[in-house]
């Protein structure tokens, strides 16, 4: 639990410190208000008591309760901001930590948990410190303090003080036995409900194509019952404290004044039955404060389960080793050369995805890879920017090994263009431009490179009619697919990168647009490396070298006429696509 507050800087340290002393104080002065009570009482039963003494105490009193008020406000007002400041921190931490992850790292939290643990779980933790910073070190605080105070006094009602201490104590850590188990359920169910309500929105399109409202909404309320039943034992278990907190509130009262009662029934010394019944008012007050303090501690430790939970589930990503590792390099003297050399790759099982892959691609040259759905040919792309390594062999990008790479210095040289085209919520300017790698461009400038980008991804003539500044919404919904795609592709061009991997980037066009485009990119980026990945014959077959896949082995490598006569699997793939005159056009 400790771990959590390794975030916080001088300034929020210096703030729990004021309010450590603070509270202190705070306890200092509410243990001052019984010890005016009795002196009061004193006064009033003593015959010919000095009304001035009487009116010193009471004004003695009440500058302890509004000192006592004015420091429980310094308190909340130093514990807000502590709390604040560390889920501030916590929060860009996970953030900057998932981003840092690989996709081997990603596949190990699912999307819903990572949004469940970046809200609701950070705010757990905030609303927990609030409260806690307070009541952990008020109560036993008060409880320790209050029971020196009077220990001394008289045994009995020391006693009775120590049973009731004991009673709380013993009650609340039970129902906590039995809640932290539940608190850790119900933030997975939390994650369980944030997954299905993403799916549902996501898959809107096809829930309603299917009429498949009925079976979502099951889906979802199967979820919500759950978790609502699980949040419900927790709630009625801890229910059971308030009500508890206020029996022993009165049975400790009712005990004090009978065992009062008693002491002074049996006492026959008119003093000594004062400084009883004075002891009895006293001691009722400490009982009032420390049921008090631990009402306020038992508020807390019902958040408790679930902050505790919670910062497991953060610190569960905080302490995510990272699989990748920086390397240092920076630049080479080579550039547009990739390099395959025995690679192999799984995904964790011990079934390879990729086995055995050896090519070399030449700066200029346009290397596409075709096959059979599951061939391993988009894991093959993957590998190139590290969002995995390859469990064998290396990989050389002008020369050096990936992992050699400091990671940003690799993704400079790289123009990826994902299989499924991924837009942000903005404009159409910004999203082509979202890849400038941080150069620094003039607003003419950085125009003129997004119409260039825009032209030459054919994506010009939809453009113009809705201008740069349109907008897009959040992954593109308001855009066709050929549309995305096209600004994605304008997108890795406005970066001007030494090696564009277009991962079937082309699917979601037509023929014509598909040929004029990959006309353009020869033409206009002569210079750039491509690696394709593609389904259509007809966008490889123009390449300088195609690699065919099968089962995650190359069975096939060579130009488009050569493979038609040598590799079976590529004659299949392109006979069942293009007539034999289109073949050998």
């Amino acid at each position: 639990m400790l771990k959590i507050f390794r975030f916080l800087e001088r300034r929020e340290l210096q703030f729990m410190l004021l309010s450590f002393v603070v509270i202190i104080a705070q306890v200092w002065l509410d243990l001052r208000l019984p010890d005016y009570m009795s002196e009061i009482t004193e006064l009033v039963q003593m015959p010919n008591s000095p009304i001035d003494e009487i009116i010193s105490a009471g004004m003695a009193m009440m500058a302890c309760a509004f000192g006592s008020l004015f420091l429980t406000f310094i308190a909340g007002y130093s514990s807000a901001q502590i709390a604040t400041k560390l889920s501030m921190k916590i929060r860009g931490e996970v953030y900057r930590k998932t981003l840092s992850f690989s996709m081997a790292e990603m596949n190990d939290f699912s999307t819903a948990s990572l949004i469940t643990r970046s809200t609701n779980d950070i705010t757990q933790i905030q609303t927990f410190v609030v409260l806690g910073l307070t009541a952990f070190l008020r109560a036993p605080l008060m409880a320790f303090w209050a029971i020196t105070k009077i220990a001394g006094k008289n045994m009995t009602f020391t006693m009775a003080l120590g049973v009731t201490i004991l009673a709380l104590c013993i009650v609340i850590f039970t129902i906590l036995r039995f809640a932290v188990p539940k608190s850790r359920t119900i933030q997975k169910l939390t994650d369980n409900i944030n997954l299905v309500t993403r799916e549902h929105l996501t898959g809107i399109r096809v829930v309603r194509a299917y009429n498949a409202e009925a079976y979502q909404e099951e889906k979802f309320h199967e979820a919500n019952m759950t978790t609502m039943k699980t949040t419900l034992f927790v709630n009625r278990l801890t229910s059971f404290i308030q009500p508890y907190l206020g029996c022993i509130m009165s049975i400790t009262t009712l005990t004090i004044y009978w065992l009062g009662a008693i002491m002074i029934n049996e006492t026959k010394d008119p003093s000594a039955q004062l400084t009883i019944f004075s002891d009895m008012v006293v001691f009722s007050s400490y009982a009032m404060q420390i049921v008090m303090s631990f009402m306020m501690l038992t508020m807390t430790l019902i958040m408790y389960p679930r902050f505790i939970v919670s910062v497991g589930r953060v610190m569960e990503i905080l302490e995510k080793e990272n699989t990748l590792t920086d390397g240092e390099a920076m630049t080479s003297n080579e550039q547009g050369t990739v390099e395959f050399k025995d690679v192999s790759f799984a995904y964790g099982g011990e079934e390879k995805v990729l086995e055995n892959i050896s090519f070399k691609v030449k700066k200029g040259e346009t290397v596409a890879f075709i096959g059979s759905t599951g061939s391993g040919k988009s894991t093959l792309l993957n590998l190139v920017p590290r969002f995995y390594d390859c469990t064998e062999g290396e990989i050389l990008v002008n020369g050096i090994n990936v992992k050699a790479y400091n990671q940003n210095a690799l993704r400079n040289i790289l123009g990826v263009i994902t299989q499924k085209a991924i837009l942000f919520t903005g404009t159409v300017s910004s999203n082509v431009n979202y890849g400038n790698n941080g150069v620094s461009l003039s607003e003419s400038e950085a125009i003129q490179n997004v119409e260039r980008a825009i032209d030459i991804a054919q994506a010009k003539e939809f453009v113009s009619k809705i201008g740069l500044d349109a907008p897009v919404s959040q992954g593109g919904g308001n855009l066709s697919g050929g549309q995305k795609q096209r600004l994605s592709i304008a997108r890795a061009i406005y970066r001007q990168p030494q090696i564009y991997m277009f991962d079937d980037s082309f699917s979601a066009l037509d023929y014509k647009t598909d040929k004029v485009l990959r006309k353009e990119l020869a033409t206009q980026t002569a210079d750039a490396t491509k690696l394709i990945v593609a389904q259509r014959i007809s966008t490889v077959k123009d390449a300088d070298q195609i690699i065919v896949l099968d089962q995650g082995k190359i069975v096939g490598k060579g130009k488009h006429r050569n493979l038609l006569d040598t590799c079976s699997v590529y004659r299949e793939i392109a006979e069942s696509q293009l007539s034999k005159e289109e073949l050998y056009e």
